[in-house]
């Protein structure tokens, strides 16, 4: 993924610097919210407001509070969903939707749920494929109506097609979008967003590598499908959506509307950074299927039960049971149909959003009704969702969604020589150095002195706290793949043993 890690790198380095330079953050400028303002408290609310860790842990150490992270991530406000059996189990908020207001975030509350987006953009699509209205192999120009991918006899002689699209595996650039909109901003069409014309500010959307060949994240790719299912359709795509997906799941707080409609500002929440509000308070995106999602937690959880239910066999739901394992099958590497699979331990499915102001993530299950939404409107959101998640995991006994907090491990030089080398893809180039004291990461043209030490979880597990992610390595050690803290994107070995570090300054 062009640019992901990088700029996640980026993220989370100045947001955690961020935070302990802000003297006073959101949840300190506001009074916090009653308590009930946030929705029913039971057990597993409380379990989760005192039993936060991080992934490593040293002895002794107790476990946090979940105001005392908030103010450490500088989260203003947080919605959690929980599915269990089948079923929406509890759903509730904590602190403020608006650090201007000071609006307490509710069950209902509305949250942008950035590249989340794309699993209903695929459901979409995919429903459309079933109905027969467009097809999944075909090429996408056959769909499109008011505008043409341009053909390229080199990198994709046949076209791509639906399929390619929805796994990212199309070849087509445009990984994600740098920033949205200010509201009130004049916005591009969708066809001047593939264009790449004014007043779009990305490239265009067009082939750069070979179509079908390899895994390669493009929100490009979804605009294309976009574009495509309100050809196909003669329907916007905001209301196709809605009349496809979101009404017949009962998802009353969702749409794909940017900007926001009234009935969602309502309970909506606003993005921050910094501990400021963002200007306007929310970015516009008017690239929608890859991230114009405004939803509460409770109606994704709505989504992916439906998902569950399908993928069980039960019919009645909005893909066919069929449908539904098919979009759960991998493509390349660790991605289906719209969905990020985990494939290690009992398998689950599910997908995270960044877009400014707000993080998202979601992971249910695929054998059993189990999973949670984690929605944040600023602050270093994922560190935060990812100890919300994991306190989950502990209380209802789900290892394979968030492994519980462990101390680090002390391996041998031989041990850790196992996975030095030079590691590239998904937009991540790094080289790895075997050490007496440790596995040291740096990222390729970096000075010797940027080189992280990694800390060892098992002779194959190794975190990153300067990215905030967790790799597991292939049992030959030919690849890694993030295990938590980000997507399930793998990373392939392509020398040996890296080269020598350039000294500092050079």
């Amino acid at each position: 993924m062009p640019r992901l890690l990088t700029a996640m790198a980026a993220l989370l380095l100045s947001t955690v610097v961020s935070s302990h330079a802000i003297a006073q953050s959101a949840e300190t400028r506001c009074a916090a919210p009653p308590a009930t303002a946030g929705g029913p408290i039971n057990v597993h609310s409380r379990y989760v407001e005192t039993h936060l860790q991080p992934p490593v842990i040293k002895p002794g150490d107790r476990p946090f509070s979940l105001s005392e992270r908030m103010r450490r991530f500088d989260v203003p406000g947080l919605s959690v969903a929980v599915i269990h059996k089948g079923k929406l189990a509890w759903a509730r908020g904590w602190g403020v939707r608006d650090v201007t207001s000071c609006a307490p975030v509710t069950p209902n509350t509305a949250f942008q749920a950035a590249s989340i987006s794309k699993v209903v953009s695929a459901m979409l699509a995919l429903r459309l494929v079933e109905q027969g209205r467009i097809g999944l192999d075909r090429n996408i120009n056959e769909a499109l109506r008011s505008w043409q991918l341009p053909k390229d006899d080199t990198l994709a002689p046949r076209g791509v097609t639906l399929r390619e699209l929805l796994s990212h595996t199309a070849g087509l650039g445009v990984h994600g979008f740098d920033h949205c909109y200010l509201p009130g901003a004049v916005l591009p069409t969708t066809v001047q967003i593939l264009d790449g014309v004014p007043p779009a500010d990305n490239q265009p959307v067009r082939s750069m590598l070979p179509a079908g060949a390899q895994f390669e994240y493009s929100g490009g790719g979804y605009v294309v499908a976009q574009l495509a299912l309100s050809d196909v359709s003669g329907l916007s795509f905001a209301d196709l959506a809605q009349r496809e997906v979101l009404g017949p799941l009962g998802m009353t707080r969702s749409a794909f509307a940017m900007p926001p409609s009234a009935a969602l500002r309502t309970d909506m929440a606003f993005g921050s950074a910094r501990g400021k509000p963002l200007p306007g308070g929310f970015g516009v995106c008017p690239q929608l299927a890859p991230a114009g999602l405004w939803t509460s937690a409770s109606d994704l959880a709505r989504l992916l039960i439906d998902l569950q239910a399908s993928a069980a066999g039960r019919t009645g739901h909005r893909l066919s049971p069929a449908m539904t394992q098919l979009m759960m099958t991998p493509v390349k590497d660790n991605w289906g149909l719209g969905l990020a699979l985990y494939r290690d331990g009992v398998p689950r499915f599910g997908h995270d959003g960044v877009n400014p102001g707000f993080e998202s993530f979601m992971a249910a299950y695929v054998g059993k009704g189990d999973g949670i939404v984690v929605l944040t409107n600023g602050g270093d959101g994922r560190r935060l969702t990812n100890e919300v998640v994991r306190a989950v995991a502990a209380d209802y006994g789900w290892p394979d969604i968030a492994a519980p907090a462990i101390e680090g491990k002390t391996l041998s030089l031989a041990e850790l020589s196992r996975a030095a080398g030079r590691f590239e893809g998904s937009g991540l180039h790094t080289d790895l150095d075997a050490r007496a004291e440790g596995l040291f990461a740096r990222f390729v043209g970096a000075p010797a002195s940027a080189a992280e030490r990694l800390i060892a979880l098992s002779p194959t597990r190794f975190r990153s706290e300067s990215l905030g992610i967790t790799v597991e390595f292939a049992p030959d050690f030919s690849s890694f793949t993030f295990i938590d803290g980000a997507p399930p994107m793998k990373v392939i070995r392509t020398q040996a043993a890296p080269p020598a570090a350039r000294a500092e300054g050079s």
